[in-house]
């Protein structure tokens, strides 16, 4: 038997919903709302009968961006590779991403490093088979690069850059730490952004390019503070023209432990041993807490764990994994290795020895 849903399910999603509904007497067309894990889950049966294990889920994405997109063959290599779900916690914000995407062409993400910014993009685009135009603002590229230049002796041969590329043709730019980008770039984005929704050329007898309608920009910024060197607040003229803004933040800090986040690391990690995949969760959540408050540079992002668990499971001694993959990841400074080094001691009884 098959069933549509609205969102995607885990496989601890899937058969608690199985679970609910198993035994049931369904006809073709009817719907449920089931609430998991905080989430609404709609579910439409394709077909009637009684529900038992064997149910097949099929998900439907309420706002697709790409249906009836074409764009030319040498694009395809932009496309990105499916990428693994997208862990929330509950406030369904890859739909929320997608939402602002479908009404408003552009949307707005904030939240430090390591929360999925960038996975939730790659993740889209992979989906809805979606070029991506990629441009990381902290890099210094030239408006060259990302505009277009002559090239050879003569003005015959125009070459372009990235983001004439994606208003011609299509598809998601990505702005990556938008908060840094360069006085020069951010004016060729205001008459892209509002109203007009074009390109002026200036470099190239101010040619005019009207944004492709399948021209989806996504900024992504770290938080504005002294701890991420670069950024500065956007002007309002920017901020204007992004209709929606989503913030991000790690699922587990603190007291906080995220079974959503406990559960994925061991999906993607292979990881059997539950105790243990709970307590390096625990041990992030401590460590983003001191990040919150300050006292360390970074946070360990759930792909950070996956590193760790997975060198455990090649049989690295626990303190030894995670020397290579938190302890000097977060920082070079002694000191602040010794702080992490403590918290992973504390949250684990863990030792050089161990």
């Amino acid at each position: 038997m098959k069933a549509k849903v609205d969102k995607s399910l885990n496989k601890k999603e899937t058969e608690a919903i199985i679970k609910s509904l198993e035994g049931r007497k369904v006809a073709q067309g009817t719907t449920y709302l089931v609430s998991i894990g905080g989430n609404k889950v709609e579910i439409t049966f394709q077909e009637e009968g009684k529900v038992d294990s064997n149910l097949r889920f099929e998900t439907v994405q309420k706002y697709h961006l790409g249906e009836g997109y074409e764009f030319p063959d040498f694009l395809r290599k932009n496309i990105p590779e499916p990428q693994p779900d997208f862990v929330d916690d509950g406030t369904r914000v890859e739909e929320r991403v997608r939402r602002a995407l479908y009404h408003f062409k552009q949307v707005g993400l904030v939240g430090p490093t390591g929360v999925g910014k960038t996975h939730i993009v790659y993740k889209i685009a992979a989906e809805d088979e979606l070029p991506i135009f990629e441009i990381n603002c902290a890099l210094q590229t030239s408006v060259y690069e990302l505009i277009g230049k002559y090239i050879g002796l003569g003005r015959e041969n125009w070459v372009d850059g990235s983001i004439v590329l994606w208003c011609r043709y299509g598809g998601i730019l990505y702005v990556d730490e938008a908060n840094m980008m360069k006085p020069d770039i951010l004016a060729k984005f205001h008459p892209v952004m509002d109203q007009r929704g074009h390109l002026v050329l200036t470099e190239r007898e101010n040619e005019i390019i009207e944004r492709h309608p399948y021209g989806y920009i996504i900024l992504s910024f770290n938080p504005y503070s002294v701890e991420y060197s670069g950024t500065k607040p956007l002007n309002v003229a920017f901020r204007r023209r992004v209709n929606s803004w989503i913030h991000f933040d790690y699922l587990s800090v603190g007291p906080k432990i995220s079974d959503k986040e406990v559960e994925s690391l061991a999906d993607r990690s292979d990881l059997k041993d539950m105790k243990l995949v709970y307590n390096l969760v625990k041990t992030s959540a401590e460590l983003r807490r001191l990040y919150e408050l300050g006292e360390i540079p970074m946070a360990p992002s759930l792909g950070n764990l996956i590193s760790w668990a997975k060198l455990i499971l090649d049989g690295v001694p626990a303190f030894e994994a995670s020397r290579d993959t938190i302890i000097n990841a977060i920082s070079d400074d002694t000191a602040i290795q010794a702080t992490v080094q403590r918290v992973i001691e504390s949250t684990l009884g863990l030792s050089e020895e161990n």
